[in-house]
């Protein structure tokens, strides 16, 4: 079997979508300890990036029940992608923050319309405490923002690889 045939029938399999929902619930289980355990308070950037990671679990819910009719799971996986090029922009945002290569103001607003306020209706969730700066370290020295970092670039590059291959398929058939 081709690797281009495995990276088109990936989506259609329900693991593809299980590891995108159960990996964002883990990264907002993560986040949420370091809240609340650890007490390592948010910042807009970290906020934001919940937010995308929520929208990635609504995403790969949407892709995991309509995984079988085409243009809806083609859109889920568009949807993926947009959602990890999201990622990738806030966590080298929250990377530039913390290593001083980014400089910019991070003030207490997410930035989202009045119309969406999530970080009212979810607090403990999505309010923001406090001003960027830092991450913790999660394990080895590595910080939360340098792993981020690295785990939205996998994302993207799974994520456009098997949207590339689902295309070509559909080209090609």
């Amino acid at each position: 079997m081709t690797l281009l045939k495995k990276l088109t029938e990936f989506p259609q399999s329900s693991l593809y979508w299980l590891i995108y929902i159960i990996g964002g619930l883990a990264l907002l289980a993560v986040a949420l300890v370091y809240q609340y355990v650890f007490e390592e308070l948010p910042c807009v950037v970290c906020i934001q990036i919940r937010l995308w990671t929520a929208l990635l679990v609504i995403v790969a819910t949407l892709g995991l029940i309509l995984r079988q009719q085409l243009w809806p799971s083609m859109a889920a996986q568009l949807g993926v992608v947009l959602i990890a090029a999201g990622l990738i922009e806030r966590s080298y945002l929250l990377l530039g923050t913390e290593k001083g290569f980014v400089f910019g103001g991070c003030g207490f607003d997410v930035g989202l319309p009045s119309w969406f306020a999530i970080d009212q209706w979810l607090p403990r969730l999505f309010q923001v405490e406090t001003s960027c700066g830092y991450t913790p370290e999660l394990l080895f020295g590595v910080t939360m923002a340098e792993s981020l970092m690295v785990l939205s670039v996998a994302l993207a590059i799974v994520s456009i690889s098997v949207f590339i291959a689902s295309l070509i398929k559909r080209k090609f058939n």
